[in-house]
C-alpha cells in the first residue's frame, strides 16, 4: 500500500527512453540472476526470466492487441520482516489488488485475514 502512488505512476504512457523509476521516484536495486532492476522499497520482489508471450484472441477467434506474458520466478527478495516463525505472511506487506472499473483496488491488511482449512 506504501507503494501505491508510485506503482500507478509507472502505468503512464510514456516514451522508450523514460526511466519509470526516475518518474516514480523509486531506487533500483540490482538483481541477482537478471539483468534488470527491481523496486529496492519493495518488501517483497521476485526475479523472472519470460517463458511465453501469448497474443490473446475472442472468443471468435480474432486476435486481439493484448498479450500474456508468463515467466518464471528464478529468485525471490522478501523483507524478514514479513517473515514469521519461517512462513512469509502476506497481508504484513500490505499488498493491494485491482478491483475492476477505471482504477479501483483493494488493500490486503493483518486484520482482515481469516483461516479456512480445506477439507481432506
Amino acid at each position: 500500500m506504501e507503494l501505491a502512488k508510485q506503482m500507478n505512476a509507472t502505468a503512464a504512457h510514456v516514451a522508450r527512453d523514460i526511466s519509470e523509476f526516475d518518474l516514480a521516484g523509486l531506487t533500483p536495486a540490482p538483481c541477482k540472476l537478471v539483468g534488470v532492476p527491481r523496486v529496492a522499497e519493495s518488501p517483497v520482489s521476485f526475479e523472472c526470466k519470460m517463458t511465453q508471450i501469448i497474443q490473446l484472441q475472442g472468443a471468435d477467434g480474432r486476435k486481439a492487441e493484448a498479450w500474456l506474458t508468463l515467466g518464471e520466478v528464478v529468485a525471490v527478495h522478501i523483507d524478514k520482516a514479513m517473515i514469521k516463525d519461517g512462513v512469509y505472511q502476506t497481508a504484513l506487506a500490505r499488498p493491494i489488488v485491482r478491483a475492476g472499473r477505471r482504477g479501483d483496488y483493494f488493500e490486503i491488511r493483518p486484520e482482515a485475514m481469516f483461516e479456512m482449512i480445506r477439507p481432506d
